[in-house]
């Protein structure tokens, strides 16, 4: 060996050594239980972590391993829970996706998440068992960026920063609205009674509850107050845990520069208005020039369905100011733009692209293209949603568990269908075959592969009705290759993907009545759910598996087992 490549093997020796050295373990114990709170003024029953919704704030260093010890005191119900974004490289089994990943917690016992968080970012943990999501299970996980620069280094500069989860609340239970889901006839949700800014509302109809089950003057449903020093430069970090709505969110009087998207930065690019989807996490910088004395809303807003659901608000309040924090701003909530406005969201989602500085080209070609057909249909008068008339339903025995144990029979053998007659179909019409078949197989890809999915939305089975579906992909990120309004042309629209700068995430919105291509490659050893993140949807059926290099998973934990085949496991 030549005394420059023995270097470069040094250095590369030496600052692996020095990433170990610095990288620490974050330890977290949690409690999940019922607990009466009042989020939204109305008083009911969440599931709390420690006590609380949402949960505590995970804050950890690139790098860093993360372990939480999950004891599950719910009694009557299990749980499981994901962490939304962290890619789990090496610990498929802690993904947190029952039925796919783990056997989920029974109650009464302890399970311990352990991974580690690989790349800088803002990232979220909710539950992922049944509906609970939208029960109060859920919180942010912030992830700082390795000391000392290198690649991962924050291509901008900030004084401060400050949190904003975004929730979407019911009043009724969640098991009232899976029966509903599951009922003949069909019970359909509803909207949202609330909108949570940090999981706080407040609900418009307080008065006209009888028996004090709301009480306006709660500090537990106080509006959150974001404080700024005149002058400085924040960053602010949003996701959205909504079960159903997509959210146009703002700060009164303050642009918005959007410079990360689900942990991956962006080509900078100033907004009014963020439109943010279920699942989706960004971060934006605000300059704080605005008139300090008196406060400005941070307004939530439904958009993509007509909002039933009023304005969910925070303050925005300058130190030094003569305005109290907690006075409301002198002027009306923002609504945002027109709910319906589908042009202004589809242009916000073609302009986030990677930063010049942290392009990550993806493969110029896909080894297998998947073309799925997002529809709403009926079995036996269930009113469920399928890909390519396939709706989907998660097996009692967990994909991972089965396929390590060589227990086949546990799921269907047999594909789901990768494609559909695309050339004939009117995505603008009703289905012309509302019937659908219910599968728990699923695609087992090639590893190291490189794979095109294409979602492709409708109408649904109401004329002249569509709606944004946001897409989550578990263990990986995907490059976003393009978006169109109309029925995408495999023959046509490849020509026109980005495949020169386009941003990696893990979550994505198909706009209504278009479709959205994205890549990825099967380099993760495990099985993976895919999904629409809308909590009602993906019960309905809105997902797919998929399975890539199980034989390379390491030994399972038994704690992961105890369902379905291997009942009496753990």
């Amino acid at each position: 060996m030549g005394w420059r490549p023995r270097l470069l093997c040094c250095l590369f020796l030496s600052l692996t050594l020095a990433g170990l050295a610095r990288a620490a373990t974050v330890h977290q114990e949690w409690e999940i239980s019922y607990q009466f709170k009042s989020p939204d003024c109305v008083r009911k029953l969440a599931v709390t972590i420690n006590g609380q919704t949402p949960g505590p704030t995970i804050r950890a260093t690139q790098g860093d391993t993360v372990v939480v010890r999950v004891k599950n005191s719910l009694l009557t119900e299990n749980v499981a829970i994901h962490w939304h974004g962290i890619r789990q490289i090496g610990t498929p089994w802690a993904d947190g996706t029952e039925g796919v990943t783990q056997c989920p917690i029974l109650p009464g016992d302890t399970f311990t998440y352990t991974f580690v968080v690989d790349r800088p970012g803002t990232y979220m943990y909710h539950a992922h068992y049944g509906m609970q999501r939208s029960a109060g299970l859920n919180g942010l996980i912030v992830v700082a960026a390795a000391p000392g620069g290198g690649p991962d280094a924050e291509p901008f500069r900030y004084d401060g920063e400050h949190h904003v989860l975004l929730n979407d609340w019911w009043h009724k239970s969640t098991y009232e609205q899976a029966t509903g889901l599951a009922s003949v006839p069909f019970g359909w949700v509803g909207e949202p009674q609330s909108l949570l800014i940090n999981g706080r509302g407040r609900f418009v109809n307080c008065s006209s509850m009888a028996g004090g089950a709301c009480n306006a003057t709660l500090p537990e449903c106080a509006a959150p107050v974001f404080a700024v020093v005149p002058g400085k430069t924040y960053r602010f970090r949003i996701a959205s845990v909504t079960s159903l709505s997509a959210l146009n969110f703002e700060i009164e009087g303050h642009e918005m520069t959007v410079v990360e998207a689900d942990g991956h930065y962006v080509k900078p690019f100033v907004v009014k208005n963020l439109n943010i989807y279920s699942g989706e996490t960004y971060s934006v910088l605000i300059k704080a020039d605005q008139n300090p004395n008196r406060n400005y809303w941070l307004a939530s807003n439904v958009v993509s369905r007509e909002p039933g659901t009023p304005t969910g608000t925070a303050v925005l309040s300058y130190y030094g100011g003569r305005s109290s924090p907690r006075k409301p701003p002198p002027t009306t909530p923002p609504t945002g733009p027109a709910w319906n406005d589908t042009t202004y969201r589809f242009r916000q989602s073609v302009a986030t692209v990677a930063h010049p500085a942290h392009v990550q080209t993806p493969p110029p070609r896909a080894d297998r293209v998947i073309l799925l057909l997002n529809t709403q249909n009926k079995i036996d008068g269930h009113m469920k949603w399928a890909l390519n008339s396939v709706s989907f339903t998660l097996p009692h025995t967990p994909y991972l568990v089965a396929m390590k144990s060589g227990l086949l029979g546990a799921f269907d053998q047999r594909p789901p269908p990768e494609t559909y007659a695309h050339q004939g179909y009117d995505v603008y019409a009703p289905p012309p075959n509302p019937n659908a078949t219910v599968s728990d197989g699923l695609y087992r890809l090639r590893f190291g592969s490189v794979v095109d999915v294409v979602l492709q939305n409708a109408n649904m089975l109401a004329a002249n009705k569509s709606e944004t579906h946001p897409w989550h992909l578990h263990g990986h990120d995907f490059w976003v290759l393009g978006y169109g309004i109309g029925r995408f042309d495999p023959a046509v629209h490849p020509a026109s993907y980005n495949l020169k700068d386009p941003i990696l995430k893990n979550t994505v919105a198909v706009h209504p009545y278009g479709w959205t291509a994205l890549r990825f490659k099967a380099d993760n050893p495990g099985v993976w759910a895919f999904h629409c993140h809308i909590e009602s949807h993906f019960f309905m059926g809105m997902g797919i598996a998929f399975e890539e290099g199980v034989e390379r998973v390491a030994q399972l934990p038994q704690q992961i087992m105890g369902c379905g085949k291997t009942k009496g496991g753990h």
